[in-house]
């Protein structure tokens, strides 16, 4: 079965038809069809054997001959001939489907029973049929319409002509029909990739179909109401704990430098890298609209970065270099996953596929790696593998659930694997 909606209903649709009239067509050919051409064969034949009996009866008299032929041809509408009686000729190739020919043959057979010979294939409109009599042979030239049911291949022409312009009509409807379900896929697939919904979008089509498209528009509008308002309390409590942290330093830089507030200055600049963790992986990203963003550009900000780092990167890009995609979102995915690489490894290549309909990049590393067991689990948030407490060495643990996090409010996602390098690979795909 094919996978497409629209395939369906025109099988739904067309195979119901086609079966009707295959069984139509074949009761037609079996009850109708073989059963006239046999009644009109078996009168031509009967009006042959008649012939035969008057030429045989009346053999002596001398406008016999005659005036069977004149009989024949007025009455009967045959055209009868006397030939010498010379051999029949051979019997010539037969056509691949002719009820004619059979029911015919069967007649002459049944009622006559005598050598023959016919011809069915030449001229579409006359029949000729050769007898064997005693001194003569008898030929006979009849209508093809007075033995052979003639006019069955408009009924044909009738039913497949109906049969197409219904299903042309079909095709149509079934197209609007499907359409609006369409539109409605589309919708919710932009939604999920972080775009707004295509322009043409409007509650359209069967009750069914509105009424999924209304309900998918009012779970739309409560994720963004609901993604504002964690936005807006996320910024009023950063809001609040920035102003106390300030404070605290602020009461720190008035009580002048003392080695004991040295550890108290580190652990407030602890807190504020950890605050900033926590609220960028709760925020998301996820009220930036969607826009253009250079791929070259950000291969150029990322080698920068490396250069500080004092890290080998590689870079290779396949494709247009603009995506579609939230562009502060996107930066801050590919900063979290080449930062980690910068943080275990050396060396790290960078390769992007742009085709047509996705967008593949693939980070490399030669890093101590992580275990196979344990590569879906540092996706957590908070999720730490080293042993290091210092919150310096080791992160807040997000960067990785961030990353995540902004490929599947794009519609992709990010799987890890071991790298030829000898360290992780990290691959992102998004659909473009």
């Amino acid at each position: 079965m094919p996978k497409r909606l629209y395939a369906r209903s025109l099988i739904i649709v067309i195979a119901p038809m086609i079966l009707l009239q295959s069984v139509v067509a074949f009761v037609f050919m079996e009850r109708h069809w073989q059963t006239v051409t046999q009644r009109l064969s078996m009168a031509v034949t009967r009006d042959i054997a008649a012939i035969i009996d008057m030429i045989e009866t009346y053999p002596e008299e001398e406008d016999g001959y005659q005036n069977v032929l004149r009989i024949a041809q007025e009455r009967l509408g045959l055209k009868v001939d006397l030939m010498p009686p010379d051999p029949l000729p051979s019997p010539g190739p037969k056509p691949f489907f002719s009820i004619l020919d059979e029911v015919l043959s069967e007649e002459i057979t049944r009622q006559i029973n005598r050598p023959f010979w016919l011809d069915t294939v030449g001229n579409s409109n006359i029949v000729e049929i050769r007898i064997q009599l005693e001194n003569a042979v008898l030929r006979v030239f009849a209508r093809r319409s007075s033995a052979y049911a003639s006019n069955t291949h408009i009924f044909l022409l009738w039913m497949v002509g109906t049969s197409l312009v219904l299903i042309a009509i079909a095709v149509l409807f079934l197209r609007n029909q499907i359409r609006p379900i369409q539109q409605l896929a589309a919708a919710a697939e932009s939604f999920g990739k972080g775009r707004p919904p295509p322009p043409d979008f409007r509650l359209r089509g069967a009750e069914e179909v509105r009424r999924a498209g209304a309900a998918f528009i009012l779970m739309r509008e409560r994720i963004e109401r609901q993604i504002e308002q964690r936005t807006a309390m996320l910024t009023g409590v950063s809001h609040d704990l920035r102003t106390i942290l300030t404070r605290f330093k602020l009461q720190l830089a008035i009580a002048g430098p003392r080695p004991e507030t040295e550890a108290l200055d580190k652990d407030i600049e602890d807190m504020q890298s950890m605050l900033e963790g926590y609220l960028a992986f709760a925020r998301g990203e996820a009220a930036e609209d969607t826009g253009q963003l250079n791929l070259e550009t950000l291969f150029e900000n990322l080698t920068h970065d490396a250069k500080l780092r004092k890290r080998n990167l590689t870079t290779e890009l396949s494709g247009p270099p603009d995506l579609l995609v939230r562009p502060a979102a996107f930066s801050r995915l590919m900063a979290n996953l080449v930062g980690n690489a910068f943080r275990y490894a050396k060396n790290v290549r960078v390769s992007a596929v742009h085709a047509r309909g996705s967008f593949t990049v693939i980070i490399d590393d030669d890093g101590p790696g992580i275990p196979p067991e344990k590569r879906e689990h540092v996706f957590k948030p908070f999720v730490r593998l080293d042993d290091a407490r210092n919150q310096d060495a080791s992160g807040t643990g997000l960067g990785l659930s961030i990353a995540r996090d902004i490929a599947r409010s794009h519609g992709g996602d990010i799987m890890l694997d071991d790298s030829p390098m000898g360290g992780l690979r990290a691959t992102v795909k998004l659909p473009a």
